[in-house]
């Protein structure tokens, strides 16, 4: 094992955990021709499901980290992981700089 990092099947640990496990994944990701109305309930089943998951925080962090682009993850959706990672960088930039983004 290369020092201070951690196999890789141990990355992935909290799944056995996780309230989608061995579900269909018709729910978390979208199916060819999705149109917007299925989509949103689609997504507004798996948030539902993923609020009640006791690792949604690793879940989200891998999506984050990986980056996962598509399916809901962690309780979001590829568009707020989307939009989440393009704000990441300007707050840090905003934080380092002294200044606040709000």
């Amino acid at each position: 094992m290369i020092q201070g990092h951690r196999p890789f099947l141990s990355y992935w640990d909290w799944q056995q955990h996780a309230r989608c496990r061995g579900m269909d994944s018709s729910v978390f990701f979208s199916p060819s021709g999705e149109q917007d109305a299925e989509k949103q309930a689609r997504e507004k089943k798996a948030r539902a499901l993923c609020g009640r998951c006791p690792v949604i925080e690793a879940c989200a962090w891998t999506a984050m980290s990986g980056p996962e682009p598509y399916g809901v993850w962690g309780g979001m959706s590829e568009g707020e992981r989307r939009r989440l990672r393009q704000l990441r960088p300007r707050r840090i930039i905003a934080t380092e700089s002294g200044k606040s983004d709000s």
